[in-house]
C-alpha cells in the first residue's frame, strides 16, 4: 500500500465512522493528543481529544441520518504528514426525524489533516478536520 492509499484509507474510516454515527470507530480514527483540531461549520475551533471526542458525541446523538457523496477528493502526501481535501455533499435528518421524513442537503469543503502514527507504520491517524459550509449560490 502506497503512503497517499494510507491516507486514502484512513480518510475513508472517517467518513464510514461519521455516516455510522459511531463514536469507537471515529476514536480509532483521530490520534488522541491536546493538538488535535476540529472546526465544525458554524462551531468554534475546538483543541483535544476530549473537546473533539464531546463534539462528536453530541453530533452523533442529535443526527438521525447522515450520507456524504465526496467529490474532488485530492490527497497530498509530505513526509509524515498528509492532507486531503475535498467538497462534502451532505444528506441528512435531525435524531427525532422519521426514517420516512424528508432529508435535507448542504455542502461543505473540508481540509483532513493526517500524520503517520510513527516512523515504522503504514496507519494514518486525523490530527485536523477542517469543514467549512458552501453557500447554495456558490
Amino acid at each position: 500500500m502506497t503512503d497517499e492509499d494510507g491516507v486514502r484509507a484512513a480518510n475513508s474510516a472517517f467518513y464510514a465512522a461519521l455516516e455510522a454515527r459511531d463514536l469507537d470507530a471515529m476514536s480509532e480514527v483521530w490520534e488522541h493528543a491536546d493538538r488535535i483540531v476540529v472546526t465544525h461549520p458554524g462551531w468554534p475551533m475546538l483543541r483535544g481529544w476530549a473537546r473533539v471526542a464531546g463534539s462528536w458525541d453530541a453530533i452523533f446523538r442529535n443526527t438521525g441520518y447522515i450520507q456524504f457523496v465526496l467529490t474532488d477528493e485530492q490527497v497530498t502526501v509530505v513526509g509524515d504528514s498528509a492532507w486531503v481535501t475535498l467538497d462534502e455533499n451532505i444528506l441528512q435528518a435531525a435524531a427525532e426525524a422519521e426514517a420516512s421524513d424528508e432529508l435535507s442537503g448542504s455542502k461543505a469543503t473540508s481540509v483532513n489533516v493526517f500524520v503517520r502514527d510513527d516512523v515504522e507504520s503504514t496507519r494514518w491517524r486525523m490530527v485536523v478536520h477542517h469543514a467549512s459550509p458552501v453557500s447554495a449560490e456558490s
